[in-house]
C-alpha cells in the first residue's frame, strides 16, 4: 500500500471553541520536531458555539488541517466513522480535543505501530484527573469489558489511541461502539492489541460531554457487539440453539408428565389433572418460546443472507486475483 503521509490525526470535537487553536498548535510543534508529514481532520459533531468558525481559520493557516462538519450531534462514533473513511496516513491517531490527551505521546505511538508492528495501541490513562464519579465506574467497566471481550485492555475508552491504516478501513464504528474499537478490531482479524501509558491532563476548558448514562448504554453496546461478533454471519447458531433447547427441555417434561399419569391411572392411583399441574404449562411455555426462537433464528438467517453483505470477509492478501472487475478488458 502507498502511503501519502506519515500520520493522520482525528480530533472528534462538540463545543471546543477554547482549546482547539492551542491543540492544533501543539500537535504542529510534535510533527515538526519529528520530522512527520500529517494531517489533522477535525470532525465538528454538531457544534453550537464558534468551533467550525475556528477549524476554518485554522484551515487557512495551516495546509495539514481539514474539517469535517455535522448538521447536528451524530456522537463520537459518527465522527470517527466519517474521518476513518478520509485518512491517509501510514499511522492513524485518535485523540480527544479538550487538551486532556497530550500530542506528545503521539511519537511513541508512532513508534509502536511502525517498528514494534502493532495493529492498534490503546492510551491507559494510568494517573487520572478526574474526579471519583468517572474513575471508579470506569474501572468497573474496563473490568467487565475484559472478561466479556478476552482483551488485556486497563483503558478501552481512552480516546487516545494509533491503528495502522488498514485497521480503520476494515473495521465500522457505528451506534456509540467508539468505546469498543479494539474489539471490533479483533473481530476484524487484527490480533496484536497494545498498550501505552499516557499522560491524563487535568481539563482546562469547559465541561465534559459526558453523562453518567455512557455506562449503561455502553454495556448493552459490549452485549450487541459481542452478539454481532459471534454470530452475524449465522444468526441460527444462536437462535436455533437456545430455542432448540427451550424446545426439548418443555417437550421433555410434557412428555414425562404425561407417561407419569398414564402409569399412575393403570395402577389405579387418582392424580390431578394435567391441566391443573403447574409444571404442565411451564413445560408448554418452554415449547412455544422454544419455537419462537428458533423461528427467529430462521428468519433472521434468511435477513442475513439477503443483506448483500452476507459474504463479505476481511480478505488479507490476493495473488493473481484482479481486485476489480473493470481491469477485465
Amino acid at each position: 500500500m502507498n502511503y501519502l503521509l506519515d500520520i493522520s490525526v482525528v480530533v472528534p470535537l462538540y463545543n471546543e471553541d477554547e482549546s482547539l487553536v492551542e491543540l492544533i498548535q501543539w500537535i504542529n510543534k510534535v510533527m515538526g520536531e519529528n520530522g512527520f508529514s500529517y494531517e489533522v481532520i477535525l470532525v465538528d459533531d454538531g457544534s453550537t458555539d464558534a468551533s467550525w468558525a475556528v477549524v476554518e481559520s485554522l484551515h487557512q493557516q495551516y495546509s495539514s488541517v481539514k474539517g469535517i462538519r455535522f448538521r447536528r450531534n451524530y456522537g463520537k462514533s459518527a465522527a470517527l466513522h466519517s474521518a476513518f473513511q478520509k485518512v491517509v496516513g501510514r499511522v492513524v491517531i485518535t485523540m480527544d480535543a479538550d487538551l486532556q490527551d497530550s500530542p506528545d505521546e503521539i511519537p511513541g505511538l508512532y513508534k509502536m505501530i511502525t517498528e514494534e508492528k502493532f495493529d492498534l495501541v490503546s492510551g491507559w490513562k494510568k494517573k487520572r484527573h478526574d474526579p471519583l464519579g468517572k474513575t471508579i465506574p470506569s474501572k468497573f467497566f474496563n473490568w467487565v469489558t475484559r472478561r466479556i471481550s478476552k482483551i488485556e485492555l486497563n483503558d478501552f475508552n481512552c480516546g487516545l489511541k494509533a491503528y495502522r491504516l488498514e485497521v480503520v478501513k476494515a473495521i465500522e464504528v457505528y451506534g456509540e461502539m467508539h468505546r469498543y474499537i479494539p474489539l471490533l478490531a479483533k473481530w476484524a482479524g487484527f490480533y496484536k492489541l497494545g498498550e501505552k501509558v499516557v499522560e491524563h491532563r487535568a481539563r482546562k476548558f469547559g465541561v465534559s460531554k459526558f453523562g453518567f448514562e455512557r455506562f449503561l448504554n455502553g454495556f448493552l453496546d459490549l452485549l450487541s457487539i459481542t452478539f454481532m461478533g459471534k454470530f452475524s454471519k449465522s444468526p441460527m447458531h444462536f437462535f436455533g440453539s437456545l430455542g432448540t433447547l427451550l424446545f426439548g427441555i418443555g417437550f421433555i417434561s410434557a412428555a414425562y408428565l404425561g407417561i407419569r399419569k398414564l402409569i399412575y391411572m393403570y395402577q389405579g392411583y387418582l392424580l390431578m389433572k394435567l391441566t391443573d399441574n403447574p409444571f404442565f404449562y411451564l413445560s408448554l411455555t418452554c415449547m412455544v418460546l422454544g419455537t419462537q426462537l428458533f423461528l427467529a433464528g430462521f428468519i433472521s438467517e434468511l435477513i442475513s443472507r439477503n443483506s448483500g453483505r452476507s459474504n463479505e470477509y476481511g480478505v488479507l492478501k490476493m495473488v493473481g486475483i484482479m481486485e476489480d472487475e473493470s481491469e477485465v478488458k
